[in-house]
């Protein structure tokens, strides 16, 4: 049985072994934006802020949260990349429009490998397959989810953050793996999908550990299964997907990029501050409330990542056949 002080030892561990000896700079003299695609009040947004405290002080004395949704996150992305490379703009973002995106829009204004630079993960956190009180109390599995949605098609629908994005994908998936139809609605951000949800608007949801942890918590939805590989330490009796007969494996990340160009002495010293912030007590406490576990990664590590999720995501895109609407 996971608890949650085997959550912080373990990732305390893993973060104080020493993975790069960082560059350390002089505090940035101007005020610092963490640009966040999705509405205030999501999982996203919520680590953003956890963060910008971290980070305010040993990275600069100002560090703000600025959220910027629209387009499914990829407003956000674009105004990264237009922005001055001087380390006082940086893109916090789950991974679905830097890996997913350029697989699943015709045309994107942004090249996540020539736009931006890598330069730390910061969190993982599984996303779970919720249901809500649209769905009756018997239904209690995902294969029950699964029996109910083909006995009631007009009803097989779930909510997503975003058209073309990674809960799209795992809602989809699904589907597929399970031989039924379910449509997809899609929200602004994670935590408007959930109203609906809890208010029987819609019978599911697709959203990360952190989104619906609380909601789990207080019995407003029920999580019926995680798309890790393994289940995760905050929801030890909630199955993964693959344990649930459904052969559907997805790990998300939260990391931070910056606009290309930026010196390589002021991404490391950025990935460095990430690194101190993220290992903290103060912040793996926080994170462990918000059902969020730490991960760090050098830029070249993180770049690694990034190159090798967009190759796995790209057959994945193409065998759906799916493609988002400009």
């Amino acid at each position: 049985m996971y608890t949650r002080r085997t959550v912080l030892v373990s990732s305390a561990a893993l973060l104080s072994a020493g993975l790069m000896p960082h560059a350390r700079a002089e505090v940035l003299k101007k005020s610092v934006q963490i640009i966040v695609g999705f509405p205030a009040g999501g999982g996203t947004d919520v680590i953003a802020r956890i963060l910008a405290e971290r980070l305010r002080g040993p990275y600069s004395s100002a560090v703000i949260v600025e959220n910027k949704p629209g387009a499914a996150a990829r407003i956000s992305v674009e105004y990264v990349k237009n922005a001055d490379p001087d380390g006082s703009v940086m893109l916090f973002t789950p991974d679905f429009p830097i890996t997913v995106y350029p697989h699943s829009f015709r045309s994107l204004s942004y090249d996540p490998l020539r736009d931006l630079i890598a330069v730390a993960p910061t969190t993982k956190s599984a996303l779970t397959y919720i249901i809500g009180p649209m769905v009756p109390a018997n239904v209690k599995t995902l294969a029950d989810f699964v029996t109910w949605c083909k006995a009631n098609p007009d009803k097989a629908i779930y909510a997503t953050t975003s058209a073309g994005g990674t809960p799209h994908f795992v809602g989809m998936m699904l589907a597929n793996a399970a031989g039924v139809k379910m449509t997809p609605v899609h929200y602004r951000g994670g935590a408007p999908a959930l109203q609906d949800v809890i208010g029987g608007h819609v019978p599911a949801s697709v959203n990360p550990v952190s989104e619906s942890l609380p909601f789990s918590r207080s019995g407003a939805v029920r999580v019926l299964a995680v798309t890790s590989s393994q289940r995760s330490p905050f929801l030890p009796d909630v199955p993964t997907m693959r344990e649930s007969g459904y052969d559907v494996v997805i790990d998300p990340w939260l990391g931070v990029f910056v606009p290309a160009k930026t010196p390589p002495d002021v991404v490391n010293a950025l990935s460095g501050a990430i690194h101190d912030a993220v290992k903290s007590k103060e912040m793996l406490d926080s994170l462990a409330k918000v059902g969020n576990e730490p991960t760090f990664q050098t830029p070249e590590q993180f770049a690694a990542t990034v190159r090798a999720d967009l190759e796995r995501w790209g057959p994945v895109v193409k065998e759906s056949g799916f493609v988002a609407e400009d």
